[in-house]
């Protein structure tokens, strides 16, 4: 796309959209006088002015101090006369001089460029009479002396020293202020070394050496309580036994059941089983009621079916408790005529109710070897323990016993039985010494508790209240009957 000499794009110079460069004052002087020649069209043109009068001029803008009046409006060139008009062509009114371009009389030219006055150099700064020299401070200790700087010296450099070709040439450094190391945060205070302590060298230490040594043996007492400590495996029914009267069965009973109580501390208890009108209930336990195994018998078909808690809760209503608490009592009936109601079955059941609440049950079988109940107690025994005094009779009673329990099916129980010798009086007999040797063939163990003053009276038995040596053989008895369950 191309346009003509005389066409003017946009009333712009370049016609490429951009705002054309304002014409200058001499070509819009130029373009009216080569316009004025031009009769026929100028009369045109004066003829088309006075048709529509043309606005009043613009008063062009003045830029001061420059001569510059200001962007002039776009003013379309003449098209080139060489080509020649096409018929019934007439230029445009844009081509035509306007009115308004006439000069104004009132103008007077712009003004002549005056240059600039010559850069006069500064004054001498000494010549200044605001600023005073600096007055000199003497160097500080241990500082060199800073340099003189470059103001206040005896030749000044002007600011364009630098243009003049005299080369650029820095200032010295000043001089490090004490505080430079503080402004820039690497001050580290001044560490003094301290001395380290003289080393002592520990003391050397050997390494440990194992060394094997057989433990101790166990005393024979405490080997004693260690065995009464012991899990047993199960309930186990002591049966304390012999035909004979007045061998200390009861007292037997009554004192084993106390030392295995005192050692365990619960779940030993004490039954009279003598048909015959028994006393281990007046010599042991408190007598906080008047219950017996008549009472417990007539209420057994209710208690036995209880569990846990409960039927230990109902079952005490019938036992009587030692004064330390270490054991239980259940007490023989006084009444003779109550004996015939001891059956081998009601023997059972109270042996199964008692083996369900205790760990230990020690039973003093009376004196009757062909009741119901001693045979009961005898084929229901975990334990047989014979009970004798060093005296023939009381020896002999003992002996034909394990000959009858031979007899009937039941010499097993005898062969593990425990013999019981009870002293009755202070020192050693000669006829002990057989007894003890006679009781070791026909049983397990022959076991001797030394005489107390305290149970020679019969009346109630305080184990506290023995001889720290009958408590000692008393223990040692105790965990001789209870060793082959210990576990």
């Amino acid at each position: 796309m191309g346009w003509g000499r005389g066409e003017a794009v946009d009333g712009s110079e370049t016609g490429w959209g951009r705002q054309a460069e304002p014409a200058p004052r001499w070509r819009a002087l130029l373009d009216r006088a080569r316009l004025a020649g031009r009769g026929g069209e100028h009369h045109d043109v004066d003829h088309r002015a006075e048709e529509t009068p043309a606005p009043p001029p613009e008063t062009l803008p003045r830029r001061a101090g420059t001569g510059w009046t200001g962007r002039a409006q776009a003013v379309a060139r003449p098209a080139d006369p060489s080509f020649g008009a096409e018929p019934a062509y007439r230029v445009e009114a844009t081509y035509r001089v306007e009115p308004a371009y006439r000069v104004d009389p009132r103008y007077g030219g712009e003004p002549a460029y005056q240059a600039e006055p010559a850069y006069r150099a500064e004054p001498d700064p000494r010549a200044e009479p605001s600023w005073r020299a600096e007055p000199v401070r003497p160097p500080e200790p241990g500082y060199p002396e800073p340099p003189p700087r470059g103001r206040g010296t005896a030749s000044v450099e002007s600011r364009y020293a630098l243009l003049d070709g005299g080369g650029y040439q820095p200032d010295p450094p000043p001089a490090e202020s004490r505080y430079a190391l503080l402004d820039r945060g690497r001050y580290r205070p001044e560490v003094h070394p301290v001395p380290e302590p003289a080393r002592i060298e520990p003391p050397r230490i050997e390494p440990a050496r194992v060394e094997w040594r057989a433990p101790e043996p166990e005393t024979e007492l405490e080997r004693a309580a260690g065995v009464l400590r012991r899990e047993l495996g199960g309930p186990r029914v002591l049966a304390f036994a012999n035909p004979k009267g007045g061998v200390h069965k009861t007292t037997a009973t009554v004192l084993a059941a106390a030392t295995v109580g005192s050692v365990r501390g619960r779940g030993v208890l004490a039954w009279d089983d003598n048909e015959l009108r028994g006393t281990l209930g007046l010599r042991a336990g408190s007598a906080r009621h008047a219950r017996t195994i008549r009472h417990l018998i007539h209420d057994l078909a209710q208690i036995e079916i209880l569990e846990g808690a409960t039927l230990l809760e109902h079952l005490d209503d019938y036992l009587r408790h030692a004064s330390d608490g270490s054991y239980d009592v259940l007490a023989g009936e006084e009444s003779p005529r109550f004996a015939q109601r001891l059956d081998q079955f009601t023997v059972k059941r109270v042996l199964e109710l008692l083996r369900r609440t205790h760990d230990v049950v020690c039973v003093d079988t009376g004196n009757n070897v062909e009741s119901p109940n001693w045979r009961t107690v005898m084929q229901a025994a975990d334990q047989l323990v014979v009970t004798t005094v060093p005296r023939e009779d009381a020896a002999f009673s003992a002996d034909w016993m394990l000959d009858l329990l031979h007899e009937e099916g039941m010499g097993e129980l005898a062969d593990n039985a425990v013999t019981l010798i009870s002293c009755p009086t202070p020192g050693r007999t000669p006829l002990q010494d057989d007894l003890e040797r006679h009781f070791a063939t026909r049983t397990r163990a022959v076991a001797v508790v030394p005489y107390d003053p305290a149970l020679e009276t019969g009346s109630s038995i305080e184990y506290h209240q023995l001889q720290a040596e009958t408590r000692q053989g008393w223990l040692k008895a105790a965990s001789v009957m209870l060793e082959p369950f210990a576990r």
